[in-house]
């Protein structure tokens, strides 16, 4: 089966190719500004326009002499324009261009990965509003609690879904910044005209106040988006794992015709999916870091940044494309099993009604630590084995003082615990699906 994820446009963004694509087309724009600025003739753009182009072998070759990659570029520039090329540049610092051209790369990921969340949005949702009655048990402290639906749980999955994309969309519009403003944000060799000719044309804000870079809190904030985005990921994979597992299986990862489980044992169904997305969801958040280690730098700028970012960022984008996309095909082949549901429902014979008969105590009349024990003393007794649950409440003198058996027997009526959870849906309904 051929993964449904958009690694390929992704892959694109972050190819050297665009890379030096945006920066000549920085260097383009910047070049039209100062011919608005009467600094460079009308006549030297056109022959810039005209001759521009680079090759990312060559450009790739002369980096090995110079070590410096924007050098290199200009280099392989002025190769192909000739005389006009000392027009380009003219005032600029290399981090003029970098961090520019890095912002229209984080931006367009960041596009990618909006859309992606939306559709796990609107899919979550869908599964929720489809699941809202399908009864099972909660779990707190991986022990049996109260009734609820699967809905219920995945209504809580798209709302936190909901707030990812709200803040990859804020994350998006921070990081969405260009800077021209020359080697340490003064202006001294660039007319600011330059930088908000650039960036206006390219969709970026200009920044307030820059120093050689755009600071790194806009790409720590980016980042931290992309980790709580996988963490997330990572929870919502975990439950599925945990539902999946021999004595429990009220949920499975969908496991295709031919797929193999295991190389021993022909029975096996794993969870693979979803633990490649727990285990890749770690990478993210040890990038995220890094991200913050960045922020903190020499003065105006060194460039202890640079590398690391070459990675943690390409890389946490690509990642969380493809776990998102991934837990998509999840959600779209998963098997849920109600009758294991309400089979693991009844497994307590009924401890997990002990609350409502604890409340129902207390309206009689009852304190709530007298209530307790009486309730407590019961469900303890279960668990021995010695009585069931709903039996012992019956044979309980204490408790028929204040409880008839016809109230006794109402307290463990599933219905009664999950009469108010249309508030949920009607939430969810309201939840809406594009950004």
């Amino acid at each position: 089966m051929i993964d449904r994820y958009s690694l390929p446009g992704m892959k694109e963004i972050w190819s050297e190719e665009a890379k030096l694509q945006n920066w000549l087309q920085i260097e383009v724009l910047a070049c039209e500004a100062m011919v608005e600025l009467g600094l460079v003739p009308p006549e030297a753009l056109v022959e810039v326009k005209r001759k521009a182009r680079f090759d990312v072998e060559r450009v790739k070759e002369i980096e090995q002499r110079t070590h410096h990659d924007v050098v290199a570029f200009l280099e392989n520039l002025a190769e192909n324009i000739g005389e006009a090329a000392r027009f380009l540049h003219f005032g600029m610092t290399s981090s003029d261009i970098l961090d520019t051209g890095l912002a229209i790369q984080m931006r367009d990921a960041a596009e990618i990965l909006i859309e992606g969340t939306s559709r796990l949005m609107g899919m979550l949702k869908n599964k929720a509003l489809e699941h809202r009655d399908t009864v099972m048990i909660g779990r707190t402290h991986g022990v049996h609690a109260e009734p609820l639906t699967f809905g219920v749980k995945l209504a809580v999955w798209a709302f936190e879904t909901r707030r990812n994309l709200d803040r990859l969309m804020k994350a998006r519009n921070m990081v969405s910044c260009g800077k021209i403003s020359g080697a340490v944000g003064t202006y001294a060799s660039i007319d600011p005209f330059v930088e908000k000719y650039v960036c206006d044309r390219l969709g970026l804000k200009t920044a307030e106040a820059s120093t050689q870079i755009l600071q790194r809190d806009r790409h720590a904030e980016y980042m931290a988006a992309a980790a709580i985005a996988a963490s997330s990921l990572e929870k919502f994979a975990t439950e599925i794992r945990g539902l999946q597992r021999t004595e429990v299986t009220e949920v499975e990862e969908p496991f295709r015709e031919g797929q193999t489980g295991s190389s021993a044992m022909p029975h096996k169904r794993n969870p693979i999916i979803c633990e490649r997305v727990c285990g890749l969801a770690r990478v993210i958040r040890g990038n995220s870091q890094v991200a913050l280690e960045n922020v903190a730098l020499w003065h105006e700028r060194d460039i202890s940044h640079s590398s690391a970012e070459r990675v943690i960022i390409p890389d946490s984008t690509i990642l969380l494309d493809y776990i998102t996309n991934k837990f998509i095909e999840v959600m779209e082949g998963m098997v849920v099993y109600p009758w294991k549901m309400e089979k693991n429902l009844e497994l307590t014979q009924g401890l997990i009604f002990s609350e409502r008969v604890l409340l129902t105590l207390v309206s009689k009349g009852v304190t709530r630590q007298e209530a307790y024990t009486m309730v407590q003393r019961n469900a303890m007794r279960a668990v021995r084995g010695e009585e069931g649950f709903h039996q012992g409440l019956l044979h309980d003198k204490e408790v028929g003082r204040y409880l008839t058996p016809e109230e006794i027997e109402g307290c463990f009526d599933v219905r009664e615990a999950l009469q108010r959870t249309d508030k949920i849906f009607a939430r969810l309904e309201g939840l809406k699906v594009k950004p």
